[in-house]
C-alpha cells in the first residue's frame, strides 16, 4: 500500500479556492482503479493550509493515476508532502 501525506500552504485568501479546483479532480480519483482514499481539504485550524492526503493499493495503480490526474494548477507557497510504502494496516482502537 502506498500512502501520500502531508500539506501545502498558500496564501489565505486562495486556499478555499484552491481546495475547491480540486474537488474534480478527487471524484475522478475516487472511481480511479486502486485509489483506495484521497482527500485535498482546508485545515480546520491554519488558513494557509492544505492537507494531502491519498492511499493506493500499489505502484502501478498510483503510476497509471499520475498519468492522467491533470491537477488544477494553483500558487504554492511551500509544500511537505512525502510518500510512504507499507504492507501494513491495522486499526488505532
Amino acid at each position: 500500500m502506498i500512502i501520500i501525506a502531508g500539506y501545502t500552504r498558500t496564501a489565505a485568501d486562495a486556499r478555499d479556492d484552491a481546495v475547491a479546483a480540486h474537488g474534480p479532480m478527487v471524484a475522478r480519483a475516487r472511481t480511479h482503479h486502486g485509489c483506495l482514499d484521497i482527500a485535498i481539504s482546508a485545515d480546520a485550524i491554519d488558513p494557509e493550509r492544505i492537507n494531502v492526503f491519498e492511499r493506493w493499493e500499489d505502484q502501478a495503480s498510483l503510476d497509471a493515476w499520475r498519468k492522467i490526474a491533470n491537477p488544477p494548477d494553483i500558487s504554492r507557497r511551500e509544500t511537505y508532502v512525502s510518500l510512504f510504502r507499507t504492507d501494513k494496516a491495522e486499526s488505532p482502537f
